[in-house]
């Protein structure tokens, strides 16, 4: 019980610092009078690092350090790094650097931008830490055969889970009404701080499993083999074949079968150094390995999903800035467009998992289409919206008066919200049913975070998408879409851009779909059954697109 709880609060801190992050695009345009897309580019960035790292630090804990220690780490790094952005608020070392105390750019010294930035960074460490470790070392606490502590864990998961309601909803509610950035950024670092304490309290109580070795250690063994036998023909006879796991032959796909030569064993030498010098692979791992290439044309598919995902905390936000957000007199905190947008990512979490129960075959590659839908949806609209909001700019001469307020409703932009929610919720459903069907078990964990690091390059991408846009847009000297504030920019025009990015993106999805080897597990594994199952696919995605095609229409 002691455990569960002390592992848990890492998880409730995290709750809150994303939601004082959820403004930090505010807080770089009105502090640090960063241009919208200079502020943009640097979250994006940074949440994109975050993104990649997992798929590194679950190697360290598989092959390494474990769980435990990399959540010592995660945590401390949390820890610091939050503090360290809420140290570089003006007010904070005012007195020691001898700058002053407004929330101005003149009052931000080098030494404020160092620890901002190393603060970042530390974060980034901190978040992919405990997105590897926590749920995994919850985990391994549940294997503890104690029936005591399993009855008592079960009655705090009613308590437990109104906390995890709770708090959001405090942060939601609580933290706009605190100005002061140093205090807004500062609260979220005393929590972390006592989660943080409060998980080394049980360094020595925690049940805690050895490294047992990573498969991306076999992947990485299968290319190399590969390599070093490249001269050599294929393999004829099942004896001249390493074979464990059961697994006695290759499949029949012709894909990658040169990776089938990792799996010789060469006659001259013994076969434990071969595997000892990374010289031979199992046919099992040179399987895995073949399917784990096979996924890369989808994971390029991934990338445009990552960049219209990213808009959502930066330029969304940017959007929302001074528009009307009171009900009656209540002018709601900006924080509850994240907590909406929580709602809306359960909402179409539950329907994405009702709808793979339904089509268990053919559910993973249409949910993953559908969440390219939202995508391109999610753009189109929120062009329409933009344009909308600079009409009631212009219309008030509120053009070059970015402070000001807009008489326009902020709940405007909870369409653009809702469609992003689906695009998240259907994306990660889809593909986690994707990988439980067709990936190998011991790759389902690690393909689940290159996906997300696919999808992390996408955030990083879409800096690369601005700077590009803003080019092209200035072709025969026109002016540049990205101005410095957004009312004198044309961000409309780039949500049209990304649309229809994503709907080149959706059509080479189905052609990817369409060539990808699937595995049928219910089948006999003959060519026949093999033709069904990718025609099927490809039918099932095409009718989605034609049918919102004609819905739209």
């Amino acid at each position: 019980m002691k455990s569960f709880v002390r592992i848990s609060g890492l998880l409730w801190a995290d709750i809150l610092v994303a939601y004082a992050f959820f403004v930090m695009q505010s807080y770089l345009t009105d502090v640090w009078k960063l241009s919208f897309t200079h502020a943009a580019g640097i979250l994006n960035f940074w949440n994109g690092i975050s993104m990649v790292l997992p798929v590194f630090f679950l190697f360290l804990v598989d092959a390494f350090i474990g769980n435990f220690t990399m959540l010592v780490i995660s945590s401390t790094a949390y820890t610091l790094g939050i503090s360290f952005v809420a140290m570089s608020t003006p007010p904070v070392l005012a007195n020691s650097t001898g700058t002053c105390k407004q929330y101005e750019p003149r009052c931000i010294g080098r030494t404020q931008k160092a620890l901002f930035y190393t603060g970042m960074a530390l974060l980034t460490v901190g978040i992919a830490g405990n997105l590897v470790s926590v749920h995994s070392l919850l985990e391994e606490q549940k294997d503890k055969p104690d029936n005591h502590t399993n009855s008592t864990r079960n009655c705090l998961k009613l308590p437990g889970f109104t906390l995890m309601v709770l708090i959001p909803l405090v942060g939601a509610i609580a933290l706009p009404y605190i100005k002061p950035w140093d205090i807004r950024f500062g609260i979220p670092a005393i929590l972390t701080l006592i989660a943080t304490l409060l998980f080394f309290t049980g360094s020595f109580t925690y049940d805690m499993e050895q490294p047992k070795g990573s498969p991306i250690t076999s992947v990485c063994r299968v290319f190399v083999a590969f390599f070093s036998k490249i001269s050599e023909s294929f393999p004829l006879k099942s004896s001249q074949l390493y074979r464990v796991n059961g697994v006695d032959s290759f499949s029949r796909t012709r894909f990658l079968r040169c990776l089938e030569k990792a799996a010789i064993v060469l006659p001259d030498v013994s076969t434990e150094d071969q595997v000892k010098k990374w010289r031979l692979s199992s046919v099992s791992e040179v399987e895995d390995a073949k399917i784990a290439v096979r996924m890369v044309p989808m994971w390029i598919t991934f990338i445009v999903c990552g960049i219209v995902s990213s808009i959502g905390n930066t330029y969304f936000i940017e959007q929302s800035k001074n528009m009307n957000r009171k009900i009656g007199v209540w002018k709601v905190p900006t924080q509850i467009l994240l907590l909406l947008f929580g709602w809306g990512k359960l909402f179409f979490g539950l329907l994405a998992s009702w709808f793979l129960r339904k089509s268990k075959t053919y559910g993973p590659s249409i949910g993953i289409a559908v969440a390219m839908i939202f995508s391109i949806l999610c753009c189109i609209t929120a062009a329409r919206i933009e344009k909308k909001r600079m009409g009631v700019i212009t219309r008030h001469g509120l053009v070059d008066k970015p402070d000001e307020d807009i008489p326009m409703s902020v709940y405007w932009l909870l369409f653009q919200f809702f469609l992003l929610s689906g695009l998240d919720s259907f994306f990660e459903k889809s593909v986690a049913a994707f990988y439980k069907c067709q990936s190998p078990e011991c790759m389902k964990k690690y393909l689940e975070y290159f996906t997300k690091g696919v999808f992390g390059l996408g955030y990083m991408c879409s800096v690369l998408s601005v700077y590009v846009a803003g080019k092209a847009s200035e072709r025969g000297g026109k002016r540049n879409w990205f101005q410095f504030t957004l009312n004198r920019s044309r961000l409309d025009r780039y949500y049209w851009v990304l649309a229809s990015l994503s709907s080149v993106n959706l059509v080479l999805f189905v052609v990817v779909a369409s060539c990808y080897r699937y595995k049928n597990r219910d089948a006999a594994e003959d060519d026949v059954a093999e033709e069904e199952v990718e025609l099927g696919v490809v039918a099932a995605v095409v009718s989605v697109v034609s049918g919102q095609n004609e819905e739209d229409q």
